[in-house]
């Protein structure tokens, strides 16, 4: 694998990890506006952790959720697979770093690295999975109650915080599925051996260029 597709793919990696931590605590996973006159307009907006309400003046309350076990299942769902994108992207980009062709920290052994950097797209892809099945659960439930005639509650939109958690797991998979493909499970590569005649069997040390040279000199393409 061409060492510039993997340094693109922890890159990638990179910014999905980043932009995970982005969407987490974001606010806005889900938004409603109520309306009313200039003072009784205002804004309700939600997430993972809080839920919060500001007005047309600028004044914003915002309350955490009181019990976990109080929360709906989705939500719930969607910390633990949050939490888990976040973890499964640190511990790939460790073993990133440690794989790719162009770094220093795995030595020459070039068999090694591949395979961690096989295993560190299995984690991004692993975060990119957790990151859209969470959010995408959220969205799902949003719409779900938008769209039901029988809510007679607060009606929520999706938020920016999904959108950034969409785009993060798409960037986590795309590096995730180059830096697996970059893998690399095969053997060291071989010197070529000079010419034998069949049946016999060469116990030296492998020939060098030089040698290889020295073997097939000019008089033997004459």
């Amino acid at each position: 694998m061409d060492p510039i597709v993997e340094v693109v793919a922890l890159v990638l990696g990179f910014v999905g990890w980043v932009m995970v931590g982005i969407a987490l605590p974001n606010r806005y996973w889900r938004t409603s506006t109520v309306d009313g006159n200039v003072i009784t307009t205002s804004t309700i907006y939600e997430n993972l952790w809080m839920s919060c309400a500001t007005d047309s003046t600028g004044v914003h309350n915002c309350r955490e959720f009181p019990s976990l076990l109080a929360l709906s299942g989705y939500i719930q769902a969607s910390r633990a697979l949050m939490i888990t994108a976040i973890a499964m992207g640190t511990l790939g980009l460790v073993l990133a770093l440690i794989g790719i062709q162009c770094s220093k920290a795995g030595g020459e052994n070039y068999v090694l690295k591949g395979r961690f950097a096989g295993a560190a797209g299995v984690l991004f892809l692993i975060q990119g999975m957790c990151t859209m099945v969470s959010v995408s659960w959220y969205a799902f439930n949003i719409t779900q109650d938008f769209f039901n005639p029988l809510n007679l509650g607060t009606r929520y939109e999706i938020g920016e915080g999904l959108y950034i958690g969409w785009c993060s797991a798409v960037l986590a998979i795309a590096g995730g599925a180059c830096l697996t493909c970059s893998c690399k499970m095969g053997t060291e590569e071989k010197y070529p051996l000079p010419y034998q005649p069949r049946g016999t069997v060469y116990s030296g040390p492998a020939p060098t260029r030089s040698v290889a040279a020295s073997t097939y000199g000019r008089n033997a393409y004459v």
